[in-house]
């Protein structure tokens, strides 16, 4: 799989996941932060995006950890965290 195929499926489910009007792939750059000062996705989004990847790639983040945090920071450390999880090679 091309790592821009895989960041372009988590941008789709991220869409799909959350309510924000306006926003599209384009509003979601690799390295852009999702939250906070980036693209501005809170706490809930996290948790619906989540919930949203377990189902499409059948993976599994642990409960409260802090690691989260960094595989939640951009559609690239996503992209990471789910190949690594999968045992994906990116091209």
């Amino acid at each position: 799989m091309t790592r821009q195929a895989l960041e372009d499926e988590i941008r789709e489910v991220i869409l799909a996941s959350v309510d924000m009007d306006g926003l599209t792939a384009a509003d979601l750059p690799a390295e852009e932060a999702l939250f906070g000062e980036g693209v501005g996705l809170d706490s809930i989004d996290a948790l619906e995006i989540g919930a949203a990847l377990r189902r499409r790639f059948q993976v599994k983040f642990k409960a409260n950890a802090e690691e989260n945090r960094e595989h939640f920071r951009s559609v690239r450390t996503l992209a990471d965290f789910i190949a690594a999880q999968r045992g994906l090679t990116l091209e």
